[in-house]
């Protein structure tokens, strides 16, 4: 079982959700039920799984709930990708959501390959 708020990728997911949700609150209104209420749900479903699957007792329950939050990280990244094509973020926004959200994935490959060793 691991503390997961001793995690460095939940730590910077926590970080990503905040910074997310100052961009989504640019988002246009009419967008609130539509893209911005989906990103939300993906985007808090990224830390929340992370702290599930750290309470799991295995080594194999925690990454597949860290498999979930991958999931969730390519979702993210594929909706913010739509919300810069429809002009509803900036260039830099988008920019630094894909940072973000790209440093998240590569940080959860690497922890899910280091517990599947242990299996």
């Amino acid at each position: 079982m691991n503390n997961f708020q001793n995690l460095k990728v939940w730590q910077k997911s926590r970080v990503f959700t905040k910074e997310a949700y100052l961009v989504l609150q640019k988002m246009p209104i009419d967008e609130r039920y539509g893209l911005t209420s989906q990103l939300k749900r993906a985007i808090i479903s990224i830390s929340s799984n992370i702290a599930e699957g750290s309470g799991r007792n295995t080594d194999a329950d925690f990454s597949r709930f860290l498999d979930i939050s991958l999931g969730s990280c390519y979702e993210v990244e594929s909706q913010f990708i739509l919300a810069f094509d429809l002009n509803f973020i900036s260039d830099s926004e988008y920019e630094i959501m894909k940072e973000l959200i790209n440093e998240i994935e590569k940080m959860l490959i690497g922890l899910i390959k280091s517990k599947r060793k242990k299996q």
